[in-house]
């Protein structure tokens, strides 16, 4: 693991509006390269608020944030975009676009404007697809893949932008059990690879399955950040949620039961 964090946040605070309570508070965390970090809570938390913080889409209201050791507003967006690649929760494809060429509007940051993709482009889209497992069929519309082929193929597209940092929201959500094993697998390849990755879930059990390090918010305050092994307990996941958990070793596992 990098010793170097490749995004770090120290204080940050932020607000939607004066008049509203913040989505944040005093929140400090370091993420490295070759580790998976969990933000972890209910909905209404502040994870999705914290993602967009990290992708550099909000600014602090307080606090900094630095992205491979420089503020946000030293780059410029095509840079941004090569550093960092968002899977998001829910995306609306408004065109019939093939596997491929969707894939290849990751490429977007490479691009002069108006340019159209080259062979090396489409070699890294490939390469993208390969490395979610999808080396098949990248003429089929995007609009016929099924739930987990899409979520594979949004992971696809960020990846062919080459980041350094991955950030996912509630990467499996709205996956079946076989889905959901297999974005696993990919993650816990990418990040033995060297890629940072960031998720979001209010899923504890995905959380202790693939995290290294987890980040706990309610309402905004950050109640625990650090190692998941250490972080991972009744007591702490109790107080996220505000109901009783339960937290039972298995093996080198644990069980997560509310």
């Amino acid at each position: 693991m990098n010793a170097d964090p490749v995004l770090s946040l120290s204080r940050v605070s932020f607000s939607y509006s004066p008049d509203r309570p913040p989505a944040l508070r005093d929140v400090s965390l370091d993420v490295s390269a070759g580790a998976i970090t969990a933000i972890l809570g209910p909905n209404g938390g502040g994870k999705t608020t914290l993602l967009h913080v990290l992708l550099g889409w909000l600014a602090p209201s307080s606090g900094t944030l630095l992205v491979a050791g420089r503020p946000p507003t030293a780059y410029t967006r095509r840079e941004m975009s090569r550093l960092v690649g968002l899977v998001p929760q829910h995306e609306h494809v408004p065109f019939d676009f093939t596997l491929l060429d969707y894939v290849l509007l990751g490429r977007a940051p490479y691009l002069a404007p108006l340019a159209l993709p080259g062979p090396g482009d489409r070699q890294a889209a490939t390469a993208a697809l390969a490395a979610v497992g999808l080396t098949a069929g990248h003429d089929r519309p995007v609009t016929a893949l099924s739930g987990g082929e899409r979520q594979l193929a949004m992971i696809a597209r960020a990846l062919a932008q080459n980041p350094r940092i991955l950030l996912l929201d509630e990467p499996t959500s709205h996956l079946d059990l076989g889905n959901r094993q297999a974005v696993q697998q990919v993650l816990r390849r990418l990040v033995a690879a060297g890629l940072a990755i960031v998720f979001t879930t209010h899923d504890p059990q995905l959380a202790e399955a693939l995290a290294h390090q987890a980040v706990l918010l309610r309402h905004g305050n950050l109640l625990a950040a650090g190692p998941a092994k250490t972080i991972f307990t009744t007591e702490w996941l109790s107080a996220t949620y505000g109901i009783p958990v339960r937290v039972v070793a298995s093996g080198d596992h644990r069980l997560i039961v509310s």
